[in-house]
């Protein structure tokens, strides 16, 4: 599907996150006879969503169902702060992550005892896909993965060091290496891929600590290419507000966790609230609202309903197909990755 071009929109206007010293130790205690509160630790880029749409279609469900008001306090920031700002003490009831590794520290840190995996659609509640924003026109052509390595174009994507976004996009950039060499010869060439990762790296302008903050950059006119969730580009159609973006033929499958934080909700004697908002997220209508907003459904059913909306990359690919997140997390992130050793060297020129 390299080189169609899907015409989309954009928002000129980052929303500001909630400070989290705010809702520093805000649990989901019950604050009168009819009134329950629910603490929401999530990224940034699915706010609009759950903002004005999921969490008062979930007010409505429980008050009729219980007769119970719920009220929300609700954190967004980038993914791996967020987790991070979980596992340090922040008391979130539901951790809605960009990716499976910040959940996983949740689990680790003993905050999570249940096996979150274990639950509908494999604990995962929306999918998205990497996509390649590009200024109006497209006045530097770009067409696949091989443009961004030209010495005229300057990318624009977040740090994998604070963001879940960003950790997606460079695993698309490497496994789309590999995807384009195992189609060339036959078998997946992983030097291919390091000197394809390397050469675009090269071509990185900013690294802001989210992906909505790069979409932010990327507003204000700076760098030729965005990349970013698929999500973002079709929320700015929303707005009304332009921003053209490509589907490479070779892409990875996002797919988001939601899960229940079993000691905080222990410690808030709210666990039915919680696991009821989980389940509600992963139901028809609310996973509508999601597709609404941009994302890719995980019930099959609501996903064939968006199909047209949504198209199949030609190569499209999944975590596993890379080796599952401890896999790429220790092969491109950690302290000898290839994405770390990359910025490194990069660093040194």
């Amino acid at each position: 599907m390299a080189g169609k071009i899907w015409k989309i929109a954009h928002t000129a206007k980052w929303l500001v996150l909630p400070t989290m010293l705010l809702l520093w130790g805000c649990g989901g205690k019950s604050t009168g006879d009819n009134v329950v509160t629910l603490t929401l630790g999530a990224y940034t880029v699915p706010k609009e969503a759950y903002e004005r749409d999921i969490i008062p279609s979930f007010q409505a469900y429980w008050e009729e169902k219980t007769g119970e008001s719920v009220t929300f306090n609700e954190s967004y920031t980038a993914s791996g702060a967020q987790s991070r700002a979980i596992a340090s003490g922040f008391d979130a009831d539901i951790a809605a992550l960009s990716l499976e590794q910040d959940v996983q520290r949740l689990v680790e840190a003993g905050l999570i005892t249940h096996d979150w995996r274990a639950t509908q659609f494999n604990g995962m509640v929306t999918r998205s896909i990497v996509v390649m924003a590009y200024r109006e026109g497209n006045p530097k052509q770009i067409t696949g993965w091989e443009d961004l390595t030209r010495p005229d174009v300057n990318v624009i994507y977040p740090s994998p060091k604070t963001s879940g976004g960003a950790m997606w996009v460079v695993n698309a950039i490497y496994g789309a290496a590999l995807t384009h060499s195992e189609l060339r010869s036959g078998q997946a060439d992983p030097d291919f891929a390091y000197q394809r990762l390397k050469q675009i790296q090269s071509r990185v302008q900013v690294m802001d600590k989210s992906g909505r903050a790069s979409v932010t950059t990327f507003e204000n006119g700076i760098g030729d290419v965005l990349l970013t969730y698929e999500n973002e580009v079709l929320l700015r159609q929303m707005q009304e507000k332009a921003m053209p973006f490509i589907i490479p033929d070779a892409t990875i499958l996002i797919e988001n966790p939601i899960a229940v934080v079993d000691k905080n909700v222990e410690k808030h004697g709210n666990r039915e609230l919680a696991e009821t908002f989980v389940t509600f997220v992963k139901m028809s209508q609310a996973q509508r609202a999601f597709a609404k907003y941009g994302f890719r459904p995980v019930d099959p059913e609501v996903a064939e309903e968006f199909s047209a909306t949504f198209p199949t990359p030609a190569h499209l690919f999944t975590i596993a197909d890379l080796g599952g997140w401890s896999e790429v997390h220790e092969k491109l992130y950690a302290r000898d990755g290839i994405w770390t050793r990359i910025v490194n060297e990069l660093a040194r020129q």
